[in-house]
C-alpha cells in the first residue's frame, strides 16, 4: 500500500510538472493570455484529409467544422461594421499550422454567402492553395507581378464553387519580399478589390520570413491562425509583435486543431449569426417548460 500510494503521488507529481512546462496555447482563454486578442474562430482537428477532401463545407456542409468556419466569417464581418474588410491576410506564427487549409475553408463560406471572393496564395515559398483546389500551378501571382501593368484576369482560375476564384502562386521567385512589397503589388491589389467583395491572401509564417508583415503593409486586417496545443505563447506573443510593429491591423487570432470538446459551443459563444454576444465558452441553457393544461 505504502508502494501503491507513492507511486500515485510520484504519477500526479509528473502530471503536474508536465503541465506546468507545457506552454503551448490550447484553449481560447490561453489565447486571451497570452496576446491579448480575441479568438474570432475555433477549429475543431481535422485528421487525414487530403486535397479537396480538406475542403469541408463541400463535403461536409453540417459538420461542425463547417459551422465554426460560418461562425468565423460572421465574426469576421462583426469585426468590421464600421469599414468592412476588402482585404484580408491570413498567416501563422510558424509553418505548419493549418494556415492554407483555414483560408481555404474560409474563402468557400463566404462565398457561399453570396460574396464576390478572389484567393490569392501569396505564399511564396511554399504554396499549397493549388494542391486543395486541385489546379494548376504554372502561372500566377509571380507572372501578374512581372508584367508591365498588373492584369490578373488572364490568370484568375474557377474553383467549382460559385463566387470564388484562386490566383495561385506561379512559379516560386528568388526574392518573394521583394515582389510583395514592390509598387507593382500596390496596384494588383488595387485591381483585384475593383473585381471582388473580398480579396483574401495567404502570406507566409510571420516568425519565418518577412513576407507577411510587408504584405499585412497593405491590408485592411490580418488574421492569425495558431495551432492548439503546438504553438508557443512566446512564438504567438512575438508574431503579433511583429505585426504590431508595422501598424497592421490583426482581427484576432483563428485556433486551429481544437479538441471537439474545447469547441463544443465555442463558435456559438463568441458571436452568433445575429450578433448576439453570449458568455464565451458556453451555451445558452435551456429551461424546462411547464407542463400545459390541455385545450378545452
Amino acid at each position: 500500500m505504502l508502494a501503491a500510494a507513492i507511486g500515485l503521488a510520484l504519477a500526479l507529481g509528473g502530471a503536474f510538472l508536465i503541465e506546468f512546462l507545457d506552454d503551448t496555447i490550447k484553449t481560447p482563454d490561453d489565447v486571451t493570455r497570452a496576446v491579448h486578442l480575441p479568438t474570432v474562430g475555433a477549429i475543431v482537428r481535422m485528421n487525414g484529409k487530403t486535397g479537396d477532401t480538406r475542403l469541408v463545407p463541400l463535403h461536409q456542409p453540417l459538420s461542425p467544422v463547417t459551422e465554426a468556419y460560418r461562425a468565423l466569417r460572421t465574426n469576421i464581418q462583426i469585426s468590421s461594421v464600421d469599414k468592412p474588410i476588402r482585404t484580408l491576410v491570413v498567416t501563422s506564427a510558424n509553418p505548419l499550422e493549418g494556415k492554407s487549409t483555414t483560408v481555404a475553408n474560409m474563402s468557400v463560406v463566404m462565398a457561399q454567402a453570396d460574396k464576390s471572393v478572389i484567393l490569392v496564395d501569396a505564399d511564396l515559398r511554399r504554396s499549397s492553395i493549388h494542391k486543395i483546389f486541385q489546379m494548376a500551378n504554372r502561372e500566377g501571382l509571380t507572372n501578374v507581378l512581372l508584367e508591365d501593368e498588373p492584369s490578373p484576369d488572364r490568370w484568375l482560375q474557377g474553383t467549382g464553387v460559385e463566387n470564388l476564384r484562386v490566383l495561385t502562386s506561379g512559379p516560386l521567385p528568388p526574392n518573394p519580399s521583394e515582389m510583395l512589397g514592390s509598387q507593382k503589388m500596390v496596384q494588383l491589389i488595387e485591381r483585384l478589390k475593383k473585381a471582388a467583395d473580398i480579396v483574401i491572401f495567404d502570406a507566409p509564417p510571420v516568425l519565418s520570413v518577412t513576407d507577411a508583415v510587408v504584405l499585412a503593409l497593405q491590408a485592411d486586417g490580418v488574421l492569425l491562425v495558431i495551432e492548439a496545443g503546438r504553438t508557443r505563447r512566446t512564438a504567438a506573443r512575438n508574431a503579433v509583435d511583429q505585426l504590431g510593429r508595422v501598424g497592421a491591423k490583426v482581427l484576432g487570432v483563428v485556433l486551429n486543431g481544437v479538441s471537439p470538446r474545447q469547441t463544443m459551443g465555442y463558435y456559438y459563444g463568441y458571436y452568433d449569426d445575429g450578433g448576439v454576444k453570449p458568455k464565451r465558452g458556453h451555451l445558452p441553457r435551456l429551461g424546462r417548460r411547464r407542463a400545459q393544461p390541455p385545450s378545452p
